[in-house]
């Protein structure tokens, strides 16, 4: 873990603008109109709205999307009571984790105001703008009032994240852990360390999921809680215990099954390790010095099962795997409260989440390759991408079930599927590719199924039924690969290319390709040594009807696979070239980048074949091309060779397609801005729309946009490269793709095969 010193923090905090978030406009602001739309006179609209349905707040406003993180600083993290103001940088970075994990918007609100009374009337006062209410670092025993208050008082969800997100977090790594060693939760032995909000939260939420209250014990700094100890509060009364005969921690925690820590570090020995039952559970939640370290542990007892607060460790107990989901379940559904049932739900949907195979996204975030169920691995970690879907639909689904929710739910996976596009996990063009290709899942060859990122694709691709893979390689190899990340590969065909058993088909495919390239100097023994090659032999496969679809490019250079795609496959007869695109989806829209693979400096005759190309690519994605040929001058501004030949193919297919929207050369700036476009040259054929379709007058200037958007923008989705202009469905894979981007290509590859089968057939009919 890297070590954060004041230094690196503080100028994390100040440089560039100081602080963490910020506020955005949603709506266009550019012109008067805008502006009258946004506030006088159109906004009294809204306004009068509301005032005749106060529910109307969620339709016209951010309310539904808005959460007070609100603090009187009195228990800042491990500091204390350090003020309202100097809690803001803990506000502010809780702002910026609902943001980032749930879509949320947040106001940090620091309130300079102590006692409880006063604290509430202030909240109450405010509470109109929101649509939930985040209570953070308020101290024990004020926090509990304060919490019930706000919840009686107010119809809108509140919660003290720091008692019930350790809670629900803690609550499902309990049961989890539980289970992992067949312990049964109303026999087990209990010591909570610690008696604050976050420890009477957790407890009482244990004994929701089965624990005995004569089998908990809980301790606070003066040792074990007993019902003989005078002025003790209501809430400590609640757990004290009636044996006299325990006092110390080391007394309690001997014979336990499980241990919570959320006291101070370095409380807890290894000889009290040692005196727990046997698979002791240790929950050492003190931050950031745990109550015994992780190494301490697991050196006193090898049997031991643990978690910590720290990223560092497996079975990280860390809050923000609940609160951004809850409040966005609560909020979708614009819940008027967080109840126990929604805190239970939650409780149990992490719980389950950790038991399904792990996303890939995980496994590449914490450097492994095969986080499983078990002893290591019993809690998801706060990256994974699954949390925001399955917690908030279960939480969403609990407020509807329990009657605290004012808005239903009808369709759970058009939900879900919002989720993640909301997040930027999936984006609409994505889900429809994979439920298009899921449709008519097609015969899918892996050239590279040696390769741990291609091999993970294809078992990802086959469990969500986006095609049946072929893979090409060593069988012992894969298998023992496969074994090795822990991917099911069970029913996927393998295909030994080099096996003897292969000679007929390799001989086979070999006379096949001398045939169709004779005259270009082919011999018979020529292409059977070429058929030990993957791309020669998976591309045949292809080219036989075998397969459907071929997938390559992670290992192979483009120029080496470019070669090999126009011996075998070939250019379609009504183009000279071929290229490739990518496809660039951001919160502003779609756009199409060609050409970004294949030809390097095109002149105008290709440019005019790439532009012809990028236009039936866009209608295979189902949109309508309006397409910008780009150069560094504008409409004739240059006389340069580079301007004239994109000016002379922007010429050509004005007359081949007369009623295409396409123009250029034109500079990016005026192809993406409409306005100023439609401002400087009205004659433009792009007049009134937007682009969607970017020419580029060479390979340099295409790869760097997209490379440079991908680099700088982390909203912003890449898919490709997409073949254009093959005669079967060949797709590469740019070096270093991930996971997700090898199946998003697949998504296509599987479509694409489709749609030239259903060519096929219409034209086989028409004859």
């Amino acid at each position: 873990m890297v070590k954060i010193t004041k230094e690196a923090a503080l100028e994390y905090h100040e440089s560039g603008r100081p602080g963490k978030i910020e506020v955005k406009p949603t709506k266009p602001y550019r012109t008067q109109t805008d502006l009258s739309l946004a506030y006088s006179p159109g906004v009294a609209y809204p306004c009068l709205e509301i005032q005749a349905n106060p529910d109307d707040a969620y339709k016209y406003t951010d309310k539904g999307n808005l959460v007070a993180v609100i603090s009187n600083g009195t228990a800042v993290l491990g500091l204390g009571d350090i003020g309202a103001m100097s809690g803001k940088p803990v506000m502010e970075g809780k702002g910026l984790l609902f943001k980032i994990y749930g879509g949320i918007d947040v106001f940090d609100i620091e309130v300079d105001e102590k006692d409880p009374e006063k604290f509430c009337e202030a909240v109450e006062r405010i509470a109109p703008t929101f649509g939930g209410i985040n209570l953070e670092d308020i101290k024990a025993p004020e926090c509990f009032y304060i919490e019930e208050r706000l919840k009686r008082t107010l119809n809108i969800p509140v919660m003290h994240d720091d008692q019930h997100g350790t809670a629900i977090i803690s609550a499902a790594g309990l049961k989890n852990a539980l289970e992992v060693i067949g312990k049964d939760i109303s026999k087990v032995r209990i010591v909570v360390n610690g008696a604050g909000a976050a420890a009477i939260s957790c407890t009482k939420l244990y004994m929701a999921l089965g624990a005995q209250k004569k089998n908990i014990m809980m301790l606070d700094s003066k040792g074990v809680i007993t019902s003989d100890r005078p002025g003790l509060n209501d809430q400590k009364k609640f757990f004290a215990t009636d044996r006299t005969d325990v006092h110390t921690l080391a007394e309690a925690v001997a014979g336990a099954d499980v241990f919570v820590g959320l006291s101070k570090g370095n409380v807890l020995s290894q000889d009290m390790v040692r005196s727990m039952a046997e698979n002791p559970i240790i929950f050492a939640l003190a931050n950031p010095v745990p109550e015994i370290s992780y190494e301490d542990a697991m050196a006193a007892r090898p049997d031991v099962l643990m978690s910590t607060g720290r990223t560092d460790y497996p079975n990280q107990i860390n809050n923000v795997i609940g609160f951004p989901y809850i409040f966005r379940g609560a909020l979708d559904v614009h819940a008027t409260a967080i109840n126990e049932e929604m805190k239970m739900a939650a409780v149990l949907a992490i719980a389950d989440l950790a038991k399904q195979p792990v996303p890939d996204v995980v496994n590449d975030v914490y450097k492994v390759n095969n986080l499983t169920f078990g002893r290591e691995y019993f809690i998801p970690k706060p990256v994974d991408p699954r949390l925001i879907t399955e917690v908030s639909a279960a939480v969403a689904k609990a407020a509807i079930d329990s009657g605290v929710a004012r808005k239903t739910i009808a369709d759970w996976d058009e939900y879900k599927n919002s989720l993640s596009v909301l997040l930027g996990q999936e984006t609409k063009l994505t889900q429809k590719l994979y439920a298009t290709a899921s449709a008519h899942p097609q015969r899918v060859v892996f050239a590279e199924a040696i390769h741990p990122t291609m091999l993970k694709a294809a078992a990802q691709a086959k469990s969500e039924g986006i095609c049946q893979p072929i893979l090409l390689g060593n069988e012992e190899v894969i298998e023992k690969l496969a074994k090795k990340l822990d991917l099911n590969i069970e029913g996927i065909e393998i295909v030994n290319l080099r096996h003897p058993s292969e000679q007929e088909r390799r001989e086979r495919y070999a006379r096949i390709l001398t045939e169709k390239r004779q005259r270009e100097g082919y011999t018979f023994q020529e292409a059977n040594d070429k058929m030990f090659e993957r791309n020669y032999f998976g591309m045949m496969m292809v080219e036989t009807g075998e397969a459907d679809a071929f997938i390559t490019g992670l290992y192979t250079k483009y120029s080496n696979t470019v070669k090999v795609v126009k011996e075998v496959i070939g250019i379609r007869p009504e183009y000279k070239h071929f290229g490739a695109m990518h496809i660039i989806n951001s919160p502003k829209g779609t756009l199409y980048i060609a050409d970004t693979l294949v030809n390097e400096n095109p002149d105008t005759d290709t440019l005019v074949d790439i532009a012809k190309l990028a236009a039936t690519a866009v209608r295979f994605f189902n949109e309508k091309p309006v397409i910008s040929m780009i150069s560094h001058s504008n409409f004739g501004s240059s006389t340069s060779d580079g301007a004239h030949k994109v000016k002379y193919a922007v010429e050509k297919m004005q007359q081949l397609y007369p009623d295409l929207p396409i123009d250029g050369e034109m500079q990016i700036g005026f192809a993406l801005d409409r306005e100023l476009r439609d401002e400087q040259y009205p004659f433009t054929r792009l007049k009134d729309r937007d682009v969607n379709t970017l020419v580029f007058p060479n390979l340099t200037s295409a790869r760097s946009s997209y490379k440079m958007l991908q680099m700088l923008d982390a909203d912003v989705e890449i898919i490709g490269p997409i073949q254009m202009g093959l005669n079967k469905a060949i797709h590469f894979i740019d070096f270093g793709a991930s996971v997700r981007d090898v199946v998003n290509i697949v998504a296509i590859a599987s479509i694409d095969a489709y749609v030239d089968k259903i060519k096929s057939r219409i034209a086989s009919q028409q004859k």
